[in-house]
């Protein structure tokens, strides 16, 4: 695949991140998208699983931010984001992964009703429709998370997904 069309792919994924829509994304966007997740599970922001939620999103905006804000602004532009995938993170999925890792394993905590340590493929629709994605797509991809089939869906399968979604061309 040309690299223009990595680009591009990436740059259609730029609006996962921007929860407001206003065309960069920040540290607010991360804020969002932990209290969307909390709010979809009913779990307060003050609970120690809340707090280690808004930790997970604030770690991840700071690595992002290393990543991608290349004029230090604290806004990452579509063209940073692409930039920054593309430069930093296209042949090294493994670390975006651990950037995510924090933010997605606190959300996986929030999710797993039952505490096993994995979540339903049904709660794991939930938090992917907190997240933004439509209700159709979210039950697809916790669908296609459960690659053994039990119903379950783990943090190490979360994160190889999420990186290789967002930095491997498909």
């Amino acid at each position: 695949m040309v690299s223009t069309e990595y680009e591009r792919r990436i740059a259609a994924r730029f609006a996962g991140f921007d929860q407001d829509g206003n065309g960069y994304i920040d540290r607010a966007d991360f804020s969002a998208a932990a209290k969307a997740v909390l709010t979809e599970f009913g779990t307060a922001a003050r609970s120690e699983q809340g707090q280690a939620l808004y930790a997970g999103a604030e770690a991840f905006w700071q690595g992002m931010a290393g990543i991608a804000d290349r004029d230090g602004d604290q806004r990452i532009t579509r063209e940073e984001f692409v930039g920054g995938a593309v430069k930093r993170l296209r042949d090294n999925p493994e670390r975006f992964a651990e950037i995510a890792r924090p933010f997605l394993h606190a959300a996986l905590a929030v999710a797993d009703g039952d505490r096993d340590g994995a979540a339903t493929v049904a709660e794991t629709a939930r938090a992917l429709k907190a997240l933004g994605a439509p209700e159709d797509v979210a039950r697809a991809a916790a669908t296609t998370l459960d690659a053994d089939g039990d119903g379950k869906v783990g943090e190490s399968e979360i994160v190889s997904a999420f990186a290789r979604y967002f930095t491997v061309p498909e």
